[in-house]
Formats: C-alpha cells, structure tokens, sequence
C-alpha cells in the first residue's frame, strides 16, 4: 500500500524526500541559528493552509508571536490573517505545559487540534525538552511520548532542534533521530572563502530518498534547494574539499 505524502511546500525538498513527509510522521529538522529553521517550518504550515486548505499549528517556547509575525511577513506569509480566518494557532508556552496539555484526556490542546482539523503541526524547539532532565533514557522518553501525542491527534509534525556548531563536528547531532520518522539537517558550509547553506536528508523511515547534499537559500517565499556540492568531499563535517576525481580533473583536463 503506497504511502500517503505530505508536501513541505519546499518543491526540491518534496524531490528529495520522494513527494514529501508520510502523513501522520514526525519529522526532525536540526541546525545552526540562521539556517532557516523556522522559515522551513512556517513554509510547511503555509503550503497546508493555501494548497490543501489543512490548518496548522506553531508551538514555541522562546519565539513571541510577534517576532514571529515580522519574520514571516519578510517571506510574503501573513501569519495575522490566517489566525483571524482560524487556518493558524500559535501557542507560545513551555515544554512541559505542552507536554502535559497532549496527555490529558479531552485537554485543552486536544480540543484546539480537533475544532480547528489541525493537521500540520510545528514545534520550536525540541532543544528545550533536554531542560527537563539530564538522564539520556528519560529524555528520550520525554521525546517518544511528545511524538507519539502528535501522531495519535492524526497530525504531521515537524520538531526543530537547535545545534550550537555553526560549522562541522558531527558528533554533536542530537539522538532524538531515534524516536522520530525523518531528520534533516541544516548546515552551514565554506567554499572558496565564502559561507553556503547546505542540506541533507539524513533519514525517512520506510521510504527511499536522495541521499546527496543541497545546497539552498533562503528567498521571499522561502526555502529555495540549488544544485548538488560537486566535485567536494566533507561538505557534513564543515570541511569541503576537492575530490579526488575533481582535483585530477584540474591539473590534467577531462580524459577525450
């Protein structure tokens, strides 16, 4: 049985990730500040309400509603409108209220979802929940129980997660990839001294996608994915270089 795809609004994105998220999945986004996180994630609730006519949901713990307003106007989105025709709630609150809100029956969160047909969900940002505790077990079951709230409301969600590394070291990619269906990551990249934004489908659960690294930029309207980094390894680790096919090509011209 084919899966259902949920469009990101991102249409090299959507490629990338074989038609976009499985409907009712959880879907981490992780990246330096300035990467676009929350551009990704407004982009995804704007494809919902104007596309599909799905209502959608903002949850932040550290963004007021009226940065958020002034950010989204810069892309074209007008975040007010849409919460006056009820296609949009923001909810600015805490981990825990949030956490607590999905797991009580016939809760407050629970109506909202159901009497606005919430179906795209985005939650800013999943970095916070690692304020509730210093055990990695119970963490990570903080993380299970929040997406799998999400999922059983019917939505589609995206968490993002803050990574302080503006460049490189790899090693500080968070686990929560273990509890959620995909995970994107954000990256900043130098090339010949100048600062790129680069992006890779790390995971989709049960469903093929591309596994080559985009570059992208952040545009009026959104998300915008380029062409591929060829010719350059290490583009992950922070530390492009030629390769080798690449270099050789340089120094002796394409072989005839």
């Amino acid at each position: 049985m084919p899966l259902t795809r949920i469009a990101t609004g991102i249409e090299g994105l959507d490629r990338m990730t074989g038609g976009g998220f499985v409907e009712r999945s959880a879907n981490l986004v992780e990246g330096a500040p300035g990467t676009g996180k929350t551009t990704l994630g407004l982009q995804f609730l704007v494809k919902g309400i104007v596309d599909r006519g799905e209502a959608g949901l903002y949850v932040t713990f550290e963004e007021f509603p009226a940065q958020l307003y002034a950010d989204a106007a810069r892309m074209g989105w007008d975040l007010r409108q849409f919460e006056a025709d009820g296609r949009l709630r923001i909810r600015f609150t805490t981990p825990m209220e949030l956490l607590q809100s999905l797991e009580e029956v016939n809760g407050d969160l629970e109506r909202e979802i159901e009497e606005f047909c919430i179906r795209r969900v985005v939650v800013d940002s999943l970095s916070h929940f690692e304020f509730l505790t210093d055990d990695a077990f119970q963490l990570r079951d903080i993380e299970f129980r929040l997406v799998s709230a999400f999922k059983r409301e019917g939505c589609t969600a995206i968490f993002l997660r803050e990574n302080g590394n503006i460049l490189g070291d790899t090693n500080s990619i968070s686990r929560s990839p273990f509890v959620v269906d995909s995970f994107i990551v954000l990256r900043y990249v130098e090339l010949d001294s100048a600062v790129s934004k680069a992006m890779l489908v790390l995971k989709m659960r049960g469903s093929a996608h591309a596994t080559d690294i985009r570059r992208y930029r952040i545009a009026n309207g959104g998300i915008v994915i380029e062409d591929k980094f060829d010719g350059q390894e290490g583009i992950l680790g922070g530390a492009p270089r030629k390769s080798r096919a690449q270099a050789f090509v340089e120094a002796f011209g394409r072989k005839r």
